[in-house]
């Protein structure tokens, strides 16, 4: 056994090999002491090796699953080894020998397909980045929906390539991880790297793989693509080989054009939390405020359109009109979701399906998913179509015509399914009438059972007598120990034969018994035969119309994001934009997705509308005014906007023109990233220099408090200088937020600068935020106000504001230092408790002088004379 063990982890170096013995995947040697830390089981030992103790650790293989999940979490890859012959072939074989076992699967991250081990409302995606002579391109797929993508890149291209896919696992050869210019790059995901020999990116043998799985002589006729996409897309489909041991029915591959797609990078992902907010949670994201869709399919689309918005205005327009037409048409729109609920996952049932890892309930899902489709045909007004959009028009024709294999897979599976396929029982009574006469046998047998052991008890007059079944001995009889004498003794001595004794009971057998168990054993694996077949032609003939049931899954998909997208247009107010191929930017009464849902639920009043015109003649912005005020709510909401408008989806706006952003830059917020020796403020001038360097006119720009992580003068500067460069080079979109109001002076000589500002509304010595952006300037930020809101001590408080009027008083001619030196260093201390007489009659001369004191009315020399003579007092 630990000589197959040995081969076996021998030829998979690099996993945790799962060996399967009985009821449970085995793990020996380091694989087990790495198992038992990583999962927290028990590390035991079995047997030696060379003189030594092996470990071992094992899961049971009936939750295997829940297991991988945790290790895959955790970065491991894992060879499942599995029996692929039953002890009975084995015995046939070779007589008594060993079962035979085999690697019959590596499991990765990126290869996942079971749905215990999958977000549902999710895709899974396997990245391949290949470089040919000098050219990147990329090519990816979730294995579990079969869709190939691939793509030409670029260095400074690739970070936002790889954040749109955000890839479970990167294949890329061991070549590239020299390149130097990729090395910070790659850094960001050296978690998710999987690198492999550089022959297997060879452009030539992927194309041959391509083709061979295709089953085409020229990959032409899929579009045209470069050596370098081709070898990714080959290295994608050798390592699906190699680690499933099969490939899934895969989609023939799609080029993304350069500039297809706005470009979003990882740090303005992060920033604007489209699919996730900082802290990595879904809730609190764009996509979770947006998300109406039903199925899981659905949902997934969504999420794949959020990350990719298009830049073609014809394409999104016609997304939009889908939308619109189910704004428009309510009640279609209620059918459409009713029957869109009632819609498995067909998808990802297919996958499985195709790598022979499916089971009944997955054609049930695939029979679920048609049956739905056909009558949302019937709904649509098949088989015309005449009064849809063309997007929704062309989807309902991809529905196609299902209904005989939908009426086979009614009539062949059980209403009950079970969850393995070796557990039987899932073909319907009725479907084969040869099975139906096996099963009759196998359980006429089993009343049998039930009649002898009636017949047993009242000869033997033992009323506790038992027929009972277990996995080790099968069938037997079983009495009590104080009865088994009657047994052993005539009459009954020779007809019941013993078996085995037990602490309170003994257990027999009888030659009548063994012979029905026979019958029963033969007629239950006959069954079990008769619906495997079964299974295998039902899945051949699913597999067979592959295409045509993707395309069915896709286009209910297409349905689900298009209604989804609908009923949060009506049910959030939203308004359909206007993109343009223009470089305008016009949004009246924009409002943020995420907030206005955060606000709504607190029933904390309705949110405040603005305006945002980025127009040629002020197409960058210049925001100044309070902490809390909601300038970088603001920032984040027009960029939202923007993303949301080039998806295809209604905005929360009263009106949008929109003039197609071709990449969305974001510097918002503030953290450091100590693994790699970087502080808050070097990752802000990093992701500046990123926006600065790569920004062109037709992007989009928000940037907030630049250079607030550094001395005021040094900050200031580069700030100043951000912005010119914004202004005179970029010549992009932007908004730029900033508490420097030094630089509201440069409206003066760059006239396509804007300043505006948050309103605030000073009342009885409080302030209170409009949340209203108008043309304008601050001159105050009111920091000491929200430093008081946000609880520090009162004495704080006030010892700020002493120190900001003294500063503000002597700015224009002392220096900081001078300023220092006037103001006495205690006069914020708490008063500390001192020992006193017991006060005379009257007040004393101490206290007359304190009541005869103005503080409002001194200045701070003044206030330090007074108290120097009121010191002297007390002496």
């Amino acid at each position: 056994m630990m000589a197959q063990y040995l081969e076996a982890k021998a030829a998979h170096p690099d996993c945790l090999l799962f060996f399967r013995m009985g009821d449970f995947y085995e793990m020996f040697f380091d694989d087990a002491v790495k198992a038992a830390a990583a999962l927290d089981i028990a590390l035991t030992k079995r047997g030696q090796h060379q003189g030594e103790d092996i470990p071992m650790a094992g899961v049971p293989a009936h939750s295997h699953e829940a297991y991988l999940a945790r290790l895959i979490r955790q970065g491991f890859r894992v060879a499942l080894c599995d029996q692929t012959e039953s002890p009975e072939d084995a015995r046939k074989r070779s007589g008594k020998t060993l079962v035979r076992r085999e690697v019959v699967r590596i499991v990765t991250p990126g290869t996942v397909t079971e749905d215990g081990l999958l977000e549902p409302r999710a895709a899974n995606h396997l990245v391949a980045l290949a470089d040919v002579a000098g050219t990147l391109a990329i090519a990816a797929v979730d294995i579990s929906s079969g869709e190939l993508v691939t793509e030409p890149t670029a260095p400074d291209r690739l970070a936002a390539a790889l954040a749109r896919f955000d890839p479970s696992e990167i294949l890329l050869p061991e070549r590239v991880l020299q390149n130097p210019d990729l090395f910070e790059l790659l850094g960001e995901w050296k978690m998710r790297l999987t690198p492999q020999p550089s022959a297997r990116f060879d452009s030539e043998n992927g194309r041959r793989r391509l083709q061979d799985l295709f089953h085409v002589g020229t990959l032409d006729a899929f579009g045209h693509f470069e050596r370098a996409e081709v070898a990714a897309a080959g290295a994608l489909v050798d390592y699906i080989q190699l680690t499933q041991k099969a490939l899934p029915r895969l989609s023939p591959p799609r080029r993304l054009p350069r500039g297809a797609v706005m470009e979003i990078d990882v740090a303005t992902r992060r920033n604007l939390e489209l699919t996730r907010t900082l802290s990595g949670d879904r809730r609190g994201s764009l996509l979770a405020a947006i998300d109406r869709t039903v199925t899981g399919p659905g949902a997934r689309m969504l999420a794949s359109h959020l990350a990719a918005p298009l830049t073609d205005p014809e394409a999104v327009a016609e997304r939009l009109d889908a939308v619109q037409a189910l704004v428009e048409d309510g009640r279609l729109r209620d059918d459409l979701r009713a029957l869109l609920r009632a819609c498995p996952d067909a998808e990802r049932a297919l996958t499985r399906l195709g790598l022979g890892r499916g089971g009944a309930r997955d054609l049930a899902a695939i029979r679920d998913a048609l049956r739905q489709g056909g009558a949302l045909r019937e709904r649509l007004g098949a088989p015309r179509f005449l009064d849809l959009p063309p997007l929704l028009s062309r989807a309902a024709s991809e529905l196609g015509e299902h209904d005989a294999l939908v009426d086979r897979l009614a009539r062949a599976l059980a209403e009950e399914l079970p969850l393995l396929i070796r557990d039987g029982g899932f073909i319907a009574p009725g479907y084969l009438p040869e099975l139906d006469e096996v099963r009759t046998l196998r359980d006429e047998s089993r009343r049998l059972i039930a009649a002898l052991q009636q017949r047993y008890a009242d000869e033997t007059k033992i009323s506790t007598l038992r027929i009972r079944h277990n996995n080790v001995i099968g069938y037997h009889i079983e009495v009590s120990a104080n009865q088994s004498d009657k047994l052993l003794q005539p009459p009954h001595a020779g007809t019941f034969i013993h078996r085995q004794t037990m602490a309170s009971a003994m257990r027999f057998t009888t030659v009548e018994l063994s012979t029905l168990e026979r019958s029963i054993a033969e007629a239950a694996d006959k069954a079990l035969a008769l619906e495997l077949r079964l299974f295998a032609d039902l899945v051949a003939e699913v597999t067979g119309r592959a295409e045509a049931i993707s395309g069915a899954v896709r286009a209910l998909a297409g349905f689900d994001v298009a209604a989804s997208q609908a009923e949060l247009a009506v049910e959030r107010r939203y308004c359909r934009p206007k993109v343009t191929g223009d470089t305008g930017f016009r949004i009246k009464g924009g409002r943020h997705p995420v907030v206005e849902i955060a606000l709504a639920e607190a029933q904390a009043g309705p949110f405040v509308g603005n305006d945002c015109d980025l127009s040629d003649e002020r197409r960058l912005w210049l925001l100044t005014g309070p902490n809390m005020a909601g300038k970088s709510t603001f920032l984040r909401q027009n960029a939202l906007i923007a993303v949301l408008a080039q998806m295809g989806g209604f905005v929360p706006a009263e009106e949008a023109e929109i003039g197609v952003v071709d990449r969305l830059f974001s510097r918002v917020g503030a953290a450091d990233d100590l693994a790699r020796g970087h502080s808050t403020f070097m990752v802000e001038m990093v992701e500046t220099a990123a926006i600065l360097n790569q920004a062109g006119p037709r992007a989009l720009v928000i940037l907030d408090e630049i250079g607030r992580g550094t001395a005021t003068f040094d900050g200031l500067s580069i700030a100043w200088a951000c912005v010119e460069h914004l202004h005179e080079t970029t010549r992009c979109r932007a908004l730029f937020a900033t508490h420097y109001h030094e630089l509201t002076a440069l409206q003066a000589r760059l006239k396509r600068l804007a300043c505006h500002t948050m309103r605030v509304k000073e009342w009885q010595g409080d302030i209170v935020f409009l949340h209203e952006v108008a043309p304008g300037t601050a001159d105050r930020s009111y920091g000491i106000h929200v430093a008081r809101l946000a609880g520090l001590p009162a004495a704080v408080v006030g010892r700020a504001q002493e120190v900001l009027e003294a500063l503000e008083a002597g700015k224009e001619g002392r220096s900081v230092a001078r300023l220092v030196d006037d103001l006495p260093l205690f006069s914020a201390a708490a008063a500390r408790p001192v020992a006193v007489a017991e006060a005379p009659a009257g007040p004393s001369e101490l206290e007359t002088a304190i009541a005869g004191l103005d503080p409002d009315a001194m200045t701070p020399r003044e206030a330090l004379e007074r108290l120097y003579a009121l010191k002297a007092l007390l002496i």
